[in-house]
Order: C-alpha cells, then structure tokens, then sequence
C-alpha cells in the first residue's frame, strides 16, 4: 500500500502548473524547430521564428510563454493500492494546486476562469476549479497528466456524430480550415473517436497530452488503423497550405494524436480539440516518497534562431498617423508600431455597447487610434507589463461597425483572421487590422515600454489600458482597401504545395 499525502500532491500540481507555463515541451521545441528549417513561406517561417524566440526567452526569464496561461486540465490515475492521506477529495487538492500556482507573487499567472458561465460570468480570481478526470488503474502509484489549454484553441473544438462508413480524414480536413487561425497555429490536433459524444471529447484532450512523434512514425511506417489514420491527417491538413498563424505555408501541424474507445453499432462520434503554439502539459507520477520531482530543461536545448525585420519593414509613429497614412499600408507588409495604443478585448467592448445603448458616451477617445486585443498578465519586479500577447480578434468582429464607424478607429490589432464582414467594414471605412503573433506574448511584452489603465479597472485584465509601445512588430492581414492575406496567403500555398506534391 503506498500513501500519497496532501502536501505532497498539492506542491506537485502547483509546481507542475508555474513549470508548464515558462517551459514548452522539449519535444515540441524541436518540432517547430524542424518546420522552421523547412518552411519556405517567408510570413510563415518569420512568425515560427517569434514563437522559437519568444519560448526560450520565457524559459530563460520563467515567465508566461502566452499570456492566456489557460484553464487547468488534469487526468490522474489512480493506483487501486493507492491510499490518500488527505482530509480533501483530489478535486479539492487540485483546485487548491491552481490556487496556489496562479496567485504566485513571483511569477503570477492570468486568471481567466468565470463562474456563471450563462449569466454573470464573474471570475473567480484563483483560476480554480480545474477539469479533472479521474480514473482507477492498477497498481501503487499516481500518475498525473495536467494541461494549461488556452481560450483561443479550446474554442476551436469541433464535435460530429458521424455515420459508421464515413471517412474521419475527410471531414477533418473539412473542418480544420473553418476553424480559421485562431487557434495560433501550428499547433497539434488531439482527436477522439468513439465511445460516446462525452467519452470522444475526454479522449481528444487526453491524445494532446502524447509526445510530438509524427516523422518517427512516418519512419517506422503505419500498422495500425490509428497511425495510418494520423499520417492521412497530417498530409490533408498541412497540403491544405493554412501554414502558421494562418498567413499560408508549408506546416499548420506538427502532429495528429488519436485516442478510439468502441462505440455503438448506428454511431460515430468524433471529437477534435486543437493545441496551439502555446502547448503546455507535463506527466508526473507519485510513488508516495515525496512531490514530483520535475527537472528544467537545458537552455541549449533551444535552437538558435534569430528573427530580423526584413528590408520592406515600415516603422511608423501612431501619434502622428491619419487614416490617409495608413491606406498606404499593404496586405502583408511588416510593420513596427510606436508610440500609444489603446487595449480592449471581449468584456470593454460588450461594456461600451451596453453604455451607448443607455445613451452614454464613450468611456475613451478613440478617434484615429489603434486598439490592441489583449488581456496581459500582471507585471512583476520592473516588468511595465507581464506577457502581452494578442487574443482571438474573431470574438470582436461583432463590435467592429461599432468601433470603426461610431468610435473612428483607425485600426485593429490582434490575432488571427477576421470574418467577412468585418473586412468589409474595414474596408468601407478605410481602416486597417494589423496581426500580431500569437505563442510569442514575452516578446511583444518587451515592446511594451508603458501602461496605464484608462478605463474599466474593474475589469482587471480586461480593462482598457493604454500602452506605450516601440518598435511593436505586426503584420498587415487586412488593408484598408479589404485584402486580406489570411485568405490570399493560404491559398497561394495550397497551389504551390499541390504543384510540389506532383
């Protein structure tokens, strides 16, 4: 009988939560390290280089690789000859875990977990409770596997029940470019099939947790249903030329997981859950001798890659800009802001709708200013801002009449592409929507050179700031006169791909 005491499983969760949020993966890292080396879509290849950039400068700094530092999934099995000796049930021990990692004083992490999920949505400002999934296996010991899942990703998720003789490649390869890019990739997919429409789902999340192993597969060669299903996959969904960040290039994936349960006879279900550039999970066991022992990666373990702005690169001030400036600006160009940008995500934006249907005014001028989609992590030690980097600009399209046409904006920065009506509202107001990286939030961090909170205090991370920024590195996705390279990148690359598979 082995005994798992409190102390020990609480440090071990809490201390695989601060890991996970500074450290990728190692085999993750080497992963995108081999699609940079291969990517010859230069948008592409230089967004891989800022995530490569930005994941050993979190590590070194032991700071959050993204700024959504998500919400915690944890799968423990749980030996039969396992005895706790605890007065708290392992959901409470995990919740009080998350507690402690997200409130750390020295490196705290962004709290986004809201109760009231249908009404209120108030947060509860510890990140707890966690998704736990808790099995009874054999043995004597306890094996944890836990997740930070970010918003952007999790949203993603696609759920099927498909009929018994259709083909899974084919509808992932349906479904992956209608989740648009917002998920950051390249990333993973994690995919479940079978059991019932609950059990596929937990199997699509658990797959994410497996090491990034696709070339040694395609190495060794497929034998099993599920490994020549993984390669089909990964062929489909990379020919498919969305590339990183959705900008087109020769890698969207950088592996497929399957996990299959037997299912019905009349059903089918199919779940896919994707992992973006900002993968975070770990795998521990405890055998009751003490906390998991968790070992740091080695910093040379991290490529060298360095990313430079290429000849073409614009630099502009944002203070002295008019909108006459910015209809210079192309689809596809770098740009590198400075000067004072504005913030505001999901929560100011529903706020000042709310408020000018009361009939009041703007909380904030926005007239001929950029506003950022962003809700930063809270600064430590001499840091002006924690990690800073863009969240899905999608979930603003609907405010986009609103704050182009009755607030002036003059621009949009965020991740990710925008839906069709919005780029027809840039368009129509000549404005511009300018793409930051999503995966490399410490970087765009040390751009930042000053923030103030402006508006909504309340709203804690999702106030609006304004930020003091030099040199902050974006991307024209849209220009003011409605291109849009999140639709013209991958569809060049698909042409190019289909031409070299010839």
């Amino acid at each position: 009988m082995t005994i798992i005491k409190k102390a020990d499983f609480i440090d071990s969760i809490e201390e695989a939560l601060q890991y996970i949020s500074y450290y990728h993966p190692l085999d993750f890292v080497k992963a995108l390290e081999k699609a940079y080396n291969a990517e010859q879509s230069q948008a592409a290849k230089d967004a891989i280089a800022q995530i490569l950039i930005n994941s050993r400068m979190a590590a070194e700094g032991k700071r959050p690789i993204c700024q959504d530092t998500g919400i915690v999934t944890c799968f423990v099995k749980i030996g039969m000859n396992v005895q706790w000796d605890s007065d708290m049930t392992v959901q409470e021990m995990v919740d009080e875990g998350t507690r402690r990692a997200y409130t750390s004083t020295t490196n705290p992490l962004r709290l986004s977990v809201v109760a009231d999920p249908a009404g209120a949505r108030k947060n509860t400002k510890t990140n707890a409770p966690a998704v736990v999934h808790i099995d009874m296996v054999p043995g004597d010991k306890v094996d944890v596997m836990i997740a930070a899942k970010g918003g952007g990703s999790e949203n993603k998720t696609k759920m099927v029940m498909l009929n018994p003789s259709d083909d899974v490649a084919a509808w992932v390869e349906k479904m992956v470019p209608v989740m648009g890019a917002g998920w950051c990739p390249p990333g993973m997919l994690g995919i479940g099939i079978g059991g019932t429409a609950e059990k596929a789902a937990v199997m699509a999340k658990e797959a994410l947790m497996d090491p990034v192993d696709i070339h040694e597969l395609m190495e060794k060669g497929a034998e099993t249903t599920e490994e020549k299903l993984r390669l089909d996959i990964f062929k489909r969904v990379n020919d498919l030329g969305i590339g990183a960040q959705g900008l087109g290039g020769l890698t969207t994936i950088l592996d497929v997981k399957i996990k299959t349960a037997p299912t019905h006879a009349a059903s089918k279900p199919v779940c896919i859950i994707p992992n973006c550039a900002a993968t975070r999970h770990v795998h521990f066991h405890l055998d009751g001798t003490g906390p998991a022992d968790l070992t740091p990666p080695k910093l040379e373990d991290w490529p060298e890659v360095t990313w430079e702005v290429g000849e073409n690169v614009r630099r502009v001030n944002v203070n002295d800009l008019k909108k006459a400036d910015v209809s210079e600006w192309k689809a596809g160009e770098t740009v590198l802001l400075s000067g004072k940008i504005l913030t505001g995500r999901d929560a100011a934006h529903k706020r000042i709708q709310d408020m000018l249907a009361r009939g009041e005014d703007f909380p904030v001028d926005f007239k001929d200013r950029f506003i950022y989609y962003v809700g930063p992590v809270d600064a430590v030690g001499d840091e002006v801002v924690g990690p800073a980097g863009p969240t899905t600009s999608t979930r603003m399209d609907k405010f986009s009449d609103m704050m182009l046409e009755q607030a002036g904006l003059m621009g949009m920065i965020g991740k990710a592409d925008r839906g069709e009506a919005t780029v027809e509202c840039i368009k129509k107001n000549k404005a511009v929507y300018l793409m930051a990286v999503g995966g490399a939030a410490y970087l765009v961090a040390k751009a930042i050179k000053a923030a103030r909170t402006v508006a909504f205090a309340d709203l804690g991370m999702e106030a609006i700031y304004e930020f003091d920024v030099v040199d902050m590195p974006v991307t024209v996705a849209v220009d003011s006169e409605g291109n849009n390279l999140h639709k013209t990148g991958p569809e060049i690359w698909k042409l190019k791909i289909a031409e070299m598979n010839k």
